[in-house]
């Protein structure tokens, strides 16, 4: 018998098949995932590699199956809490089936995104998972179906893409949070966003590219219209892209002659610099200004007080779009494209009271 190889150096196929007793080719099935052979030749191939401590060359795997066992990944922001708690679900889920994961950040900026798009293609990953910046700008998307890798994109769904798709019930919640602000007596009740447009004012929902913050303005402004709420667009600001400007947009907006009674943050960054902007200006929350945050981030259930928040169902975003995307991979999946809406709700602390009296 053939000595086996030191256990130090790299042990390769045919180092695995000499101590099964097999041939290269077989070994190579078993290790590669691919072909038939026997439960006694592959259990006799997985007990060597395992006794030779082998680590498969993934470049050479690539070449042979055509897959690289990896999934690439682009978020928007990856200092988000929201990102990643997405990650953590995208990466237990690629781990049990056997995947790694490649992540990228776009900075929410179309330009890094495509370049992010190609890195992982030239990369070989399997498939990808996306959370777009922009839904009407999807060229280097279609480049992944025409690549022939699947494609499932996470919290941001685009009609121009029948891909799988999985994201949270924004509309509806942010409905919910608006008819409650209301009921409380706020009429003036400011929705802020990091998303903006060319002149950094909202228009008009079509503006906004970012699919869930957009129906999230949407379903504010549908209440907002039906309780008879005047000027509705004049609240929404976009543009908190930072602390920095997130501040300046509060301080501006409280400092104003006429003031929002609350504030709607479209995440738990911006909810946490309107936090301390307010602070900053001297205002008491809630008897001052209400303040409402999407995401649960750990912060909003410390603070004094405590933030009322949309627990948005983060890592199952995350889960679902991986799971999604391996069984397109694992399973040969070939169906149409499904759509996951997944709900969300709304978590009542001590930030939010009645309007002030006027």
């Amino acid at each position: 018998m053939a000595p086996e190889p030191n256990r130090y150096s790299s042990v390769t196929v045919a180092d695995v098949a000499r101590s099964a007793g097999v041939s290269k080719a077989t070994a190579a099935r078993v290790l590669g995932g691919y072909g038939t052979v026997s439960d006694r030749v592959r259990d006799a191939v997985i007990a060597a590699a395992k006794k030779l401590d082998y680590r498969p060359n993934e470049l050479a795997r690539s070449m042979t199956t055509g897959r690289s066992g990896t999934i690439g990944v682009v978020v928007g922001d990856i200092e988000n809490p929201f990102f990643s708690q997405a990650m953590r679900g995208i990466t237990d889920v690629a781990r049990l089936a056997g995947f790694t994961v490649i992540l990228m950040n776009s900075g929410e900026n179309v330009d890094a995104e495509k370049d992010a798009i190609r890195t992982l293609l030239a990369k070989r990953v399997d498939g990808l998972i996306v959370s777009v910046a922009r839904e009407s700008e999807t060229d280097h998307l279609q480049e992944i179906l025409r690549s022939g890798r699947p494609l499932a994109l996470l919290d941001r769904g685009s009609s121009l893409l029948d891909v799988d798709t999985v994201i949270a019930n924004d509309r509806d919640t942010a409905k919910d949070v608006t008819k409650r602000l209301i009921a409380l007596g706020h009429r003036r009740i400011a929705y802020l966003t990091a998303c903006d447009t060319a002149d950094h004012v909202f228009h008009d929902p079509a503006d906004i590219q970012t699919g869930s913050v957009r129906r999230r303005i949407e379903g504010y402004l549908d209440v907002c219209r039906t309780a008879e709420v005047p000027e509705a667009e004049h609240w929404v600001r976009v543009g908190a892209t930072s602390p920095e400007a997130t501040k300046a947009i509060v301080t501006e907006l409280l400092q104003a002659l006429v003031r929002p009674s609350a504030v709607i943050a479209s995440d738990s960054v911006i909810g946490l610099a309107a936090f301390k902007a307010s602070r900053a200006l001297g205002l008491s929350v809630p008897r001052d200004l209400s303040l409402v945050s999407f995401h649960d981030a750990d912060w909003t259930s410390v603070a004094s007080p405590p933030i009322t928040v949309v627990r948005q169902p983060v890592y199952q975003l995350g889960e679902s779009a991986t799971k999604l995307l391996v069984e397109r991979l694992k399973e040969g999946e070939k169906g149409p494209a499904r759509r996951i809406v997944l709900p969300m709700s709304l978590i009542e602390r001590e930030s939010v009271g009645p309007a002030p009296v006027e």
